[in-house]
């Protein structure tokens, strides 16, 4: 596991989130700060992070 630091993209607060490194994945997860909702990409290459991005889902 891995964990990352990043800002909302809606509160631009710094959160923080564990990252399993086995696996590529986009998932939505709710900001711990602001509770709005936040799609999350995620990709690794061996246990190196290569693209963590952020987006604002439409409501």
């Amino acid at each position: 596991m891995l964990e990352h630091f990043f800002q909302c993209p809606h509160c631009w607060e710094e959160i923080s989130m564990l990252l399993d490194r086995s696996v590529n994945q986009t998932y939505i997860e709710d900001c711990e700060v602001c509770c709005n909702p936040i799609e999350i990409t995620v990709k690794f290459e061996g246990e190196n992070l290569v693209e963590f991005r952020t987006e604002i889902l439409d409501q």
